[in-house]
C-alpha cells in the first residue's frame, strides 16, 4: 500500500462487510489474530493510520527515499533492549503492513506476554527497505508504549502472586489509545476495569455530593440501569452498611490504610467485591492483597508506566 493511499479513518461498515464487522485493510491473517487477542482490527487500524499520518502529513520519509533504492529489500529484527515484558507485536505487524507496497514476511519468534530479556529476537520482518524504515518509529512507539505497560502490570502481579487480590486499570489512559493500552495489562497478568462509562456504573464522591448520599446515588443508578453492574466509591467504614443495604456489587474503598481495609474485609464478609485505590506502592501492594480485598486499582499502570525500550536492527 502506497503512503498516499492509507486508509482514511471511518466510523462505518461497508457495503461488502458482513453483519456486524468492519472493512479493514489489514491481511485476514493477520486481522484474525488481532481478533483472537481481543483487539478490533478496525481500531487498530486507525491507530496505526494516525500514527503513520503524523510521520508521513508532509508527503514521504524524504531520508529513506534519498538514501535507500526503491527496489532495496532487507530483512529487520524488532529487538529487545531491556528485560520484560512484551506486547504488541501483531499492533507493530499492522503498522508495517499499512506502509508496505510489496509483500512481506514475518517471523514470529515470540508472543505477547512473553518474558524477555536485552538481545531478545521478538519478530523478523522481510519487505523493502524504504518501508521499514519508514514504519520503523510508528511500530516501535506502540510496542514500546505497549510492553511497558505489560511489563509494569506484571510487576505488580507478581507482587500479588499467592494472594487472592487481582491489580486492575482504570480509565486514566491515553487518549485514543484505551483499547491497546488495556490490552497491555492484560498481556501483563492484570485485569481490566469497564472500557467505556457505559460498560458498568461508579459512583464516584462526585455523584455522591450531586445525589446527596452515597446509598441514594446507588439507588439512582439501579432504578435507572437495573441490569448494570455497580461499583461505589466510599472513604470511610460507616459508608458500607448502608451501600451492602442497597446491594452494591462492588465497593471501592478509596485510601483506606491496610487495618481498614482488614476491617472492610470483615464487614462486608463475602456480600460484595471490594477494590483498593489510593496510596497503592509495589512496596505495599502484597500487603494490600493479604487483606483479602479482590481488587486493586492501579491507575498508574496505563498514566506512568516508562516504555520497554525495543529497537528495529537492519541486518547487514
Amino acid at each position: 500500500m502506497s503512503h498516499e493511499d492509507l486508509p482514511l479513518i471511518e466510523d462505518g461498515c461497508g457495503d461488502d462487510c458482513a453483519c456486524g464487522e468492519y472493512e479493514t485493510a489489514l491481511d485476514p491473517a493477520l486481522a484474525a489474530l488481532l481478533e483472537d487477542a481481543g483487539l478490533d482490527p478496525v481500531e487498530v487500524e486507525d491507530i496505526a493510520t494516525m500514527a503513520l499520518t503524523e510521520d508521513l502529513a508532509g508527503g514521504e520519509d524524504v531520508t529513506s527515499v534519498a538514501t535507500v533504492p526503491s527496489a532495496a529489500v532487507a530483512t529487520a529484527d524488532f529487538v529487545a533492549r531491556q528485560a520484560g515484558v512484551v506486547a504488541g507485536l501483531r499492533v507493530a505487524e499492522a503498522v508495517i503492513s499499512l506502509v508496505a507496497e510489496e509483500e512481506f514476511t514475518v517471523e514470529r519468534h515470540v508472543e505477547d506476554g512473553a518474558l524477555v530479556t536485552p538481545g531478545t529476537v521478538l519478530l523478523s520482518v522481510t519487505t523493502r527497505t524504504r518501508d521499514l524504515l519508514t514504519a520503523e518509529r510508528s511500530a516501535l512507539n506502540l510496542l514500546c508504549r505497549m510492553s511497558g505497560i505489560a511489563t509494569a502490570t506484571r510487576a505488580w502481579a507478581d507482587a500479588l502472586d499467592g494472594t487472592n487480590a487481582v491489580v486492575r486499570d482504570t480509565r486514566k489512559t491515553t487518549p485514543g489509545l484505551r483499547a491497546l493500552e488495556k490490552y497491555a495489562v492484560r498481556c501483563g497478568g492484570g485485569e481490566n476495569h469497564r472500557m467505556a462509562l457505559s460498560d458498568a456504573a461508579l459512583v464516584k464522591d462526585n455523584h455522591v455530593v450531586a445525589a446527596g448520599g452515597v446509598a441514594e446515588a446507588f439507588k439512582a443508578v439501579r432504578a435507572a440501569y437495573p441490569d448494570l453492574p455497580v461499583e461505589v466509591e466510599v472513604d470511610t467504614l460507616e459508608q458500607i452498611p448502608p451501600v451492602l443495604e442497597a446491594g452494591a456489587d462492588l465497593i471501592l474503598l478509596d485510601n483506606f490504610s491496610v487495618d481498614e481495609l482488614r476491617e472492610a474485609v470483615a464487614l462486608v464478609a463475602g456480600r460484595a467485591k471490594l477494590e483498593s485505590s489510593g496510596g497503592l506502592t509495589l512496596d505495599n501492594a502484597r500487603a494490600v492483597g493479604e487483606t483479602g480485598v479482590d481488587y486493586l486499582a492501579v491507575g498508574a499502570l496505563t498514566h506512568s508506566s516508562p516504555i520497554l525500550d525495543v529497537g528495529l536492527d537492519l541486518r547487514g
